[in-house]
Order: C-alpha cells, then sequence, then structure tokens
C-alpha cells in the first residue's frame, strides 16, 4: 500500500494520508522519550511523505501537542491534516507533592479536568492552540466520552448532557470561525457510535479499539450505521495497543492491559498465517483497516524515528490475498470483513 496515498473522510472534503501518525507515544505513552528523538520522529513520518498528524491534550498530559507542534513547525499549513481532541483541559496540580502524571511514563505535570460544555471545549480548545503553536484543527475529536473513562451511568450521562446542552455550541462557533472543519468523536468502546448519532451531528469517528485484526464487531451494526449517514472513519490502535505489532510476548499489552490468555492465542494464530505467506504481523495489522471503503487512515504511534520508519514499511509490504482467505478460513478473521484488494 502506498502511505502518501490520500483517502476523503467521509463527507467531510478533508484528505488524509492512508498512513497518519498518532501523537500518543511521543506523549510517552509506555516508556519515556528524549524530546530530541520526538521532534525527529515526526520528522521522520514528514519525510516518508505522512502529511496526517494526531494527537491530544491527553497525550503526555500536553506534552504530545508540544512536541507535534514543534515536529510540523514551518511546515506549509495547507500541505497536513492535523487533529487533536477536545473535552479535556489542563490545570497545575493542586497538590505537586502527590501529583504523579501516570499512566505516562513521563509526561507534563498537568493534572486534567473532564468537561464537554462550552466553556470547557472553548477553554481546552484555546489551550492546544498554544502548545500546538498552530490555530486551526482540520478535525476535532470529542475524546474519550466512554466507559473506562466514566462508567456506564450518571457520571456518563451527565458528560453526554453537558455535549449536547452547550458544548456543541462551541463546536459549531469554532467551524463557524474556520478554526475546525470537522468535528468527531474517539471511540474505545462498542456501542457508543449510535448513542453519538443520534445526540449530535458527527462528522466522523476516530476508532481506537473496536475494529483491528483482533475485533471486528462494529460490521454488525455502528459501522453501517455511520456509512449510511457518509461518516467515515480513522483507526487510531491498528496494532491494538502493541501485541499486533510485537506479535506474542511475555509483556505484550492489549487494550492498554496485559494481553489475557486467548487474545495471546489468537495472535499466535494470526502471526503464524501471516508467517506462511511471508508478510510481518504489523503489515497485516496496518493494512486490514483499509479494506473497508469508509475507514480513511490508520494511525499507529511511533517513539523513535526508526519506529515511524518501521511503520512505513509496514505499510508497503506486499501481503497476498491468499493471506486474507487463510485467516477466513481458519476463523481467525470475519468472513463478510472487507480486505485491501
Amino acid at each position: 500500500m502506498d502511505p502518501t496515498a490520500r483517502r476523503t473522510l467521509g463527507s467531510t472534503g478533508i484528505e488524509v494520508t492512508q498512513l497518519g501518525l498518532g501523537g500518543a507515544s511521543i506523549g510517552e505513552l509506555f516508556v519515556r522519550v528524549p524530546e530530541l528523538d520526538a521532534f525527529q520522529t515526526v520528522r521522520a513520518a514528514w519525510d516518508a511523505g505522512v502529511r496526517y498528524f494526531d494527537t491530544a491534550p491527553w497525550y503526555g498530559r500536553g506534552l504530545s501537542e508540544l512536541r507535534m507542534g514543534a515536529g510540523l513547525r514551518g511546515e506549509d499549513r495547507e500541505a497536513y491534516t492535523l487533529s487533536s481532541k477536545i473535552g479535556r483541559w489542563l490545570r497545575a496540580p493542586r497538590n505537586p507533592a502527590t501529583f504523579t502524571t501516570a499512566p505516562w511514563a513521563g509526561g507534563s505535570p498537568n493534572e486534567v479536568v473532564f468537561d464537554y460544555s462550552y466553556d470547557g471545549i472553548m477553554r481546552g480548545f484555546e489551550q492546544s492552540q498554544q502548545r500546538l503553536g498552530i490555530t486551526r484543527l482540520d478535525v476535532a475529536w470529542v475524546h474519550d466520552l466512554d466507559h473506562l473513562y466514566h462508567g456506564t451511568g450518571e457520571k456518563l450521562d451527565f458528560h453526554f448532557g453537558q455535549l449536547a446542552a452547550s458544548g456543541w455550541r462551541a463546536v459549531d462557533e469554532l467551524k463557524a470561525a474556520g478554526l475546525i472543519r470537522a468535528v468527531g468523536a474517539g471511540i474505545n468502546d462498542r456501542g457508543l457510535m449510535t448513542r453519538f448519532l443520534d445526540l449530535v451531528p458527527v462528522d466522523a469517528f476516530l476508532v481506537a479499539m473496536p475494529y483491528t485484526l483482533l475485533d471486528q464487531g462494529v460490521l454488525d451494526d455502528e459501522f453501517p450505521a455511520c456509512e449510511a449517514r457518509g461518516i467515515g472513519f480513522v483507526i487510531g490502535s491498528p496494532f491494538a495497543s502493541g501485541i499486533l505489532a510485537k506479535g506474542d510476548t511475555p509483556d505484550a499489552k492489549y487494550a492498554y492491559a496485559p494481553a489475557s490468555d486467548e487474545v495471546r492465542a489468537r495472535v499466535r494464530g494470526i502471526s503464524a498465517v501471516c508467517e506462511r505467506h511471508g508478510a510481518p504481523l504489523a503489515a497485516a495489522a496496518l493494512q486490514f483497516p483499509l479494506g473497508h471503503r469508509a475507514v480513511a487512515s490508520v494511525i499507529p504511534g511511533a517513539s523513535s524515528p526508526a519506529q515511524a520508519e518501521r511503520n512505513v514499511a509496514a505499510f508497503t509490504h506486499p501481503i497476498p490475498v491468499e493471506l486474507w482467505a487463510e485467516l477466513k478460513h481458519e476463523g481467525l478473521l470475519r468472513e463478510d470483513a472487507p480486505v485491501p484488494a
């Protein structure tokens, strides 16, 4: 696959390269990343022709936006597509003596405040502008309005209520001012896409976990419902937190936690099929989502220039159609899952 080829994100008119760069890793998700390495990671992606970059206030508690902005500084703003997130703003810790940046390995010493209200979205967006040093976003994703952070009860309902009651007014104003071109939502859990569709007019979804080589359940209902409305997708965690990049290793992670025995066994099966067809597991994981006609881009993270270059190499590695057919025959991939031609 060509990482520099462009696809349009749903009906937004926004073009993104098929391969993008996700910003969580340079925010020090699992390991500390020296400043120069972070800068050179962004530049390595740029030099390889990547022109879609995604970050968030949450990534490294502001550190990723600072680093992404530095890596893009000086480039023609019309030459690339940039997205970040809304729904959090940052402040100095109230008790510095006990504060920790966890779950980030490093990051910046900022407390996070979830806020999907008008004031919260406006405050968070302005902070992002300042950290990035870039005024305009192409896409703003409503971030982590999901079960992992807010449970399934009153807290989640409260934040959805904030977004509907006043937060979306901020979105409309930012769009009208030309400061954002499209607004979507970042999804970690199944079932929430339809809730967004019923509540606000989202333009796209950033799907972080529910559509990978390990999980295609959204093909049952949520993806078709979105396609019917012209909504496109970006796939934000094609390696499923790492296990689809490294394979079944002792420290393998799935969904940001240690992988279960069941998941590890499934990955071993997928890896064996990939090996028989001469394709790296990471290559299959990166390329698979783009078989779906509504998927515009995959945005793996990288914490070093070498990782960014490996992502490009995996993305361009030829994969025979027989590999996908065998995965389906072995029950390791849904029969109805669309695959790259």
